[in-house]
């Protein structure tokens, strides 16, 4: 194969099998020819520098991890679902003023305390027992000035008076509103009354050294709007269950606690209640002196019951005497 060389003399390039003894134009001797390389052909394939690898190569890529992040979310789902559900518990926990616990410490807690969940009108909540004393749980919603707003306001067996809160946030302002998930400010809550004088459900949150009534707490100093947020939150997340809460003896509000709290079995009269058509659900209606769920009846005059069928004397098993 012929090589092509230079001639340093002339400048001229000629071709030869092999280097000549002199150029063979201008007769220069070999020692003034040179071999001149041929460059390399470039070798065929794809061009990493188009348009259409890029496209190409990227379009994979997103499919690739697009594919690896579902398989890992659907893998971690089980994991991310009971990890969520025992921060519920624990946050319901720490309503009950229990705290300090972790891992499945909570969830042992919380089967061993909450014995029941009930509904009010499509609202679930829930019923605890700590140590010894019927408790009731109420979930509640709002929303603050970035965001969200959450918690749940834990009541004692009377239905009057706060045992507990918890309150958590999805975006108030570090160091100002989001101070609410600090227990200092939950705690201030315990021992507060539900109701104001006319018995309206009044527990609410106002300005920091504005608070005149027992049931008005304390806001976050220089978090005004998250405050009014964590107040509206409270009282109106608390008169969703307003009919369980209403003045009723608490053994017959758990018995409507079903969805039937629209029920406020005020009186019964002649066996037929204001609020039901016929018998009563929860009050059999009096009669030949025996009641299911009264105690003593005198003179026809029940202290539940707007007159007994009979008017004369008789006793009921469980009530106290009304005179």
């Amino acid at each position: 194969m012929a090589k092509e060389f230079k001639c340093n003399v002339c400048g001229q390039t000629f071709q030869a099998e092999t280097m000549p003894d002199k150029c063979p134009i201008c007769g220069a001797p070999a020692s003034e020819c040179v071999s001149v390389e041929q460059p390399a052909k470039p070798k065929k394939g794809l061009n990493t520098n188009s348009n259409v690898y890029t496209i190409v190569y990227a379009t994979v890529m997103v499919f690739i991890v697009a594919f690896l992040l579902a398989f890992v979310s659907s893998a971690l789902k089980p994991t991310q679902d009971a990890n969520v559900l025992r921060d519920t518990k624990n946050q319901i926990l720490l309503s009950l003023n229990i705290e300090g616990l972790s891992g499945e410490a909570i969830d042992a807690k919380y089967a061993e305390v909450i014995t029941d969940t009930l509904s009010c009108d499509d609202h679930d909540f829930y019923v605890a027992n700590v140590d010894g004393e019927q408790k009731f749980v109420f979930p509640v919603t709002g929303r603050g000035l970035w965001g969200a707003l959450w918690g749940y306001i834990s009541v004692d067996g009377s239905l009057t008076t706060v045992y507990g809160t918890y309150f958590s946030h999805q975006s108030e302002t570090a160091g100002l509103g989001a101070r609410i998930s600090e227990r200092w400010f939950q705690q201030q809550f315990n021992g507060k009354p539900l109701f104001n004088e006319t018995g309206d459900i009044a527990l609410t949150v106002v300005k920091k050294g504005e608070s005149k009534a027992t049931y008005q707490i304390d806001g976050v100093t220089g978090a005004t709007l998250t405050s009014n947020g964590v107040g509206a939150m409270v009282s109106e997340g608390l008169s969703v269950y307003k009919d369980f809460l209403s003045v009723m003896p608490i053994q017959n509000k758990l018995q409507v606690a079903t969805g039937e709290c629209d029920h406020a079995h005020e009186a019964c009269a002649e066996g037929a209640c204001e609020n039901h058509e016929g018998a009563c659900e929860n009050h059999e209606a009096c009669a030949e002196g025996t009641c299911e769920k009264h105690e003593t009846c005198t003179e026809g005059n029940c202290e539940k019951h707007e007159g007994c069928p009979k008017t004369g004397g008789h006793a009921c098993e469980k009530h106290m005497s009304n005179n």
